[in-house]
C-alpha cells in the first residue's frame, strides 16, 4: 500500500467517511450492463441456489434452484441464465466496424496490416464482489464440457442446448478478468475501493454493504458506525439485515429459514409423486408450487438487496469523470470480445482444461504488461494517483528554470537541449536514468545528468533525447521552456512485449512438449446450439 493510501485511510477513520483515492473513473462502464447476482449453497462449492440477473435495475429475472442437489434442476437453471446472458451477448455481435490489426504473413514471415472486423461495443458483466468473479470462472468450467443429447445420445445426464457455449463465454470473461484494466467482467467492491480509501480493511472491503456504508453514510452516523450495521444488524428473527453481497448465504438463514423450506419442498415433492389419483394429485401440486414460491421468496428477500446496492455502487461511479485511457484499454477488451465470437463461430473447440507451457508463459507476460500499464496510465490520468508515484519516488514535477541548446557528437549532431528542473519532490535517480513525460499523448524521454548544487537543493538537470523532430533544430514546442511547469515519471509510459515464446510443439519435454508429450483430449463436436 502506498503512502498516500495509508494517509487516505486514516483521514477515512478521522473523518468517519470514505477519502477519494482517484479523481477520475479508472475503469470503463457500459451504459447497459448485465449485472448478476449470484447465490449458491453452503458446504457445497459451485451448487447455486438462485439469482438475480439483467439489465433492468426496476426489473431483475429471478432464477431459483429449488433442490440443488438436484441435477435436472441445476440444469434448468443453467439453461434460464443461458436464455438471459447468451441474447445479451449477441446483440453486441452484430454491430461492428473496419479496423486494422498487425498480423504475421505465413509465406513471408513480415509484420503486415490487414483490415478486420471489430465489434463497436463489448457487453460488460457485473457481480457484486470478488467471490463473483470465482463463481463466474467456476460455472464456465463446470458448463463448457457438458455435452448435450444431440452430441451423444448416450451420456448419462444431457445439458440442454446452449450450456456449453454459455460456458465457454463465462470461461472467457472469467479469464478476461484477471487482465488488469480489463472492464468485461468486473467485480463492484473492487471498483469502488479503486476510487475510495476507507477505514476498514481490504478484506473488510468486499462485503458490499459495509463498503456503501463508508462511501455513502446516513447523515446521522459515521461510515464506522454504518459498516458495524450493515455486516451485523439482525431483525427481531435473527436475520441479517444487509445479507453479504455474492454468492455467500448467512448460517442463521441457512439453518433457520432456508433448510426447512427445501425439506418441506422435498416433501411436498415425493408427496406428489406417491398420488394416487388425479384429485390427490391436484392438492399435492398447489402444496409443491407454494413450497417453491417460499424458496423464491427467500432467495430473492437475499439478493435484491445486494441487487440495488450493485446499481447504488454503479451510480457513485458514474459521477466521477472518465479517465482519458480508459477507452483505450476498452478498446483492448472490444478486441477480446471480437476474437471470442469469431473462435465460436469458426467452430474451435472449447477452452482445454489446462493451458500448455507458451500459453500459461503468454498469459503470466501479458498479465504482468497489462499491470505495469494500467499503473502508468493510472498516474497519467490522475493527479492524485501521479502524488502517490511522486511520494514514492517514482516521479517529480518542478518549474524549468534554464535551457540551455546543446548538441550531440557526431558527423551529424542531434539537438540534445539540457532543462534545468526545480522540484521539491524526491526523486530515486541513478546516474544517466531515463525519465519521461507526456508530449502531445507520447513518451518523451529524457536522460539525468546531474544535479545543479546540492542534491538538496532540488535542481537537476535533464537531457531531452528524443520527440524533438529530424531538423537541426527542435521543432515548436518539443522542449520545455523556462517558466513552464512538467513532470517527469521514472516509469515508462508504453510497455515493450518480451521475448518470443517457442511454438508449442518446439517446447522442451521439461515443459511438457515433445517428446513424449500427451494426446491432447478429444474436443467435444460443435453443433448449431454452439454458434452465436
Amino acid at each position: 500500500m502506498s503512502l498516500i493510501a495509508t494517509l487516505a485511510r486514516l483521514e477515512a477513520v478521522s473523518t468517519g467517511r470514505a477519502q477519494p483515492a482517484a479523481t477520475v473513473r479508472h475503469r470503463h462502464l457500459s451504459e447497459h450492463p448485465l449485472v448478476f447476482v449470484p447465490l449458491t449453497t453452503a458446504g457445497e462449492a459451485g451448487a447455486p441456489l438462485g439469482a438475480l440477473v439483467g439489465t433492468d435495475r426496476d426489473a431483475p429475472r429471478l432464477l431459483v434452484v429449488p433442490q440443488p442437489r438436484d441435477r435436472d434442476l441445476r440444469f434448468a437453471f443453467l439453461a434460464e441464465l443461458a436464455d438471459v446472458v447468451l441474447p445479451y451477448l449477441d446483440s453486441y455481435a452484430q454491430a461492428v466496424e473496419a479496423a486494422e490489426r498487425t498480423e504475421t504473413d505465413p509465406e513471408s514471415g513480415k509484420r503486415v496490416k490487414v483490415e478486420v472486423e471489430l465489434c463497436t461495443d463489448a457487453p460488460q458483466l457485473i457481480v457484486p464482489s470478488r467471490a463473483g468473479l470465482d463463481f463466474v470462472r467456476l460455472l464456465g468450467r463446470s458448463m463448457r464440457f457438458r455435452r448435450t443429447a444431440e452430441q451423444d445420445p448416450e451420456t448419462p445426464h444431457p445439458a440442454p442446448p446452449r450450456i456449453p457455449l454459455l460456458g465457454r463465454w463465462l470461461t472467457h470473461y472469467g479469464e478476461r478478468a484477471r487482465v488488469p484494466g480489463s472492464s468485461l467482467l468486473l467485480a463492484l467492491t473492487d471498483v469502488l475501493s479503486r476510487h475510495w480509501a476507507t477505514g476498514q480493511s481490504s478484506l473488510e472491503d468486499q462485503h458490499l454493504g459495509a463498503l456503501l456504508a463508508w462511501i455513502d453514510p446516513a447523515s446521522d452516523s459515521t461510515g464506522a458506525e454504518a459498516a458495524r450495521r450493515a455486516e451485523l444488524a439482525r431483525d427481531a428473527d435473527g436475520q441479517l439485515l444487509c445479507p453479504p453481497a455474492g454468492p455467500a448465504t448467512d448460517p442463521a438463514f441457512d439453518n433457520k429459514l432456508l433448510a426447512p423450506a427445501i425439506e418441506r419442498y422435498d416433501r411436498a415433492r415425493g408427496a406428489l409423486a406417491a398420488a394416487e389419483d388425479a384429485l390427490q394429485a391436484d392438492d399435492r401440486l398447489a402444496a409443491l408450487t407454494a413450497a417453491e414460491r417460499e424458496i423464491r421468496n427467500l432467495v430473492e428477500s437475499r439478493t435484491r438487496p445486494t441487487w440495488d446496492a450493485v446499481w447504488r455502487g454503479l451510480d457513485l461511479l458514474r459521477a466521477l469523470p472518465e479517465g482519458a485511457r480508459v477507452e483505450e484499454r476498452w478498446t483492448r477488451d472490444r478486441w477480446s470480445f471480437t476474437g471470442h465470437r469469431d473462435r465460436v463461430l469458426a467452430g474451435e473447440p472449447p477452452q482445454p482444461r489446462r493451458d500448455d507451457a507458451v500459453t500459461a508463459a503468454n498469459k503470466l507476460a501479458t498479465r504482468e504488461r497489462e499491470q505495469a500499464r494500467l499503473e502508468a496510465q493510472e498516474a497519467l490520468d490522475d493527479p492524485l494517483v501521479l502524488a502517490g508515484r511522486r511520494l514514492a519516488g517514482e516521479a517529480f514535477a518542478g518549474e524549468v528554470t534554464d535551457v540551455v541548446l546543446a548538441y550531440s557528437e557526431g558527423k551529424r549532431p542531434s539537438p540534445r537541449p539540457l532543462v534545468t528542473v526545480r522540484t521539491d519532490d524526491r526523486p530515486h535517480l541513478a546516474e544517466r536514468a531515463k525519465v519521461f513525460r507526456s508530449l502531445g499523448g507520447k513518451p518523451q524521454a529524457a536522460e539525468f545528468v546531474g544535479y545543479d548544487g546540492s542534491p538538496d537543493e532540488g535542481v537537476l538537470v535533464l537531457r531531452i533525447v528524443d520527440k524533438m523532430g529530424r531538423g537541426k533544430e527542435p521543432e515548436p514546442g518539443s522542449v520545455p521552456e523556462k517558466g513552464d511547469a512538467v513532470c517527469f515519471t521514472l516509469f515508462e509510459h508504453e510497455q515493450r512485449g518480451g521475448a518470443k515464446l517457442p511454438d508449442p510443439e518446439e517446447t522442451p519435454w521439461t515443459h511438457g512438449g515433445p517428446p513424449g508429450e500427451a494426446v491432447p483430449e478429444a474436443p467435444d463436436t460443435t453443433t448449431e446450439e454452439d454458434v452465436l
